[in-house]
């Protein structure tokens, strides 16, 4: 906008012409030729477009403030602006943001904490080797005690969280309510074919049964969740 104002200012006619125009347009024709008053005339135009296109880009960058200066932006672009001149200015405006926000901008300082650590690792107890036999077999050996680590005979570690019920089905990276109810009704003992009226049947029955789980959004799964069957 800058640019078209500038070009305007140098290529156009300049104020006093136009005061002198609108004062005694049959004089300026008289002494200058129709000419000039034809490129009077246009650069008002010009002028009046550019004016239109400012007040429409600053309205569209008002509208986005919070509140009743914003909301009263909006409606006064919705009256003086199109749609598609309001489009045109929200686009302006984005390439204008991304194109000055990497130079706005600066990344957050990476702190580096060095003497804290030194603190620490010197705080820390040194911690002698076990002792070893002559056979070269530790004869002090820790045995971790948290869930999921196996024994020290080899034995399965016992998980401290309860297992899916039977039937349930738990939520995969590509999973959707249609792909699980279809498989459901396929495993069920009927006689009539599953149909794509039967699995939308299905695919209600699965949401209401597990809308604690999924939440108001049935398109919507999230990988590990836990989806009981309807009843």
């Amino acid at each position: 906008m800058c640019a078209v104002a500038g070009a305007l200012w140098s290529l156009g006619s300049g104020a006093s012409a136009l005061r002198a125009a609108a004062g005694d347009p049959q004089g300026l024709v008289d002494r200058a030729g129709a000419d000039a008053l034809v490129l009077v005339v246009v650069t008002a135009l010009a002028w009046s477009c550019w004016a239109w296109g400012a007040v429409g880009l600053l309205l569209t960058a008002a509208s986005t403030a919070p509140g009743a200066p914003g909301r009263l932006a909006g409606v006064l672009l919705g009256r003086l602006v199109p749609a598609g001149a309001r489009r045109t200015a929200a686009l302006a405006l984005g390439l204008g943001l991304s194109a000055a926000a990497p130079a706005l901008l600066s990344p957050a300082p990476i702190a580096v904490v060095t003497a804290a650590a030194d603190t620490a690792a010197d705080s820390t107890p040194a911690v002698s080797p076990p002792a070893v036999d002559r056979s070269g077999t530790p004869t002090d050996r820790v045995t971790p005690d948290w869930p999921g680590v196996p024994s020290a005979d080899g034995t399965p570690p016992d998980v401290d969280w309860p297992a899916p019920a039977p039937g349930a089905h738990v939520v995969v990276r590509g999973d959707c309510l249609w792909d699980i109810a279809a498989a459901w009704l396929h495993d069920q003992p009927a006689e009539v074919p599953v149909t794509d009226a039967a699995v939308q049947r299905a695919v209600q029955r699965w949401w209401q049964a597990n809308a604690n789980v999924i939440g108001p959004d049935p398109d919507l799964l999230l990988p590990g969740q836990v989806l009981q069957p309807p009843g």
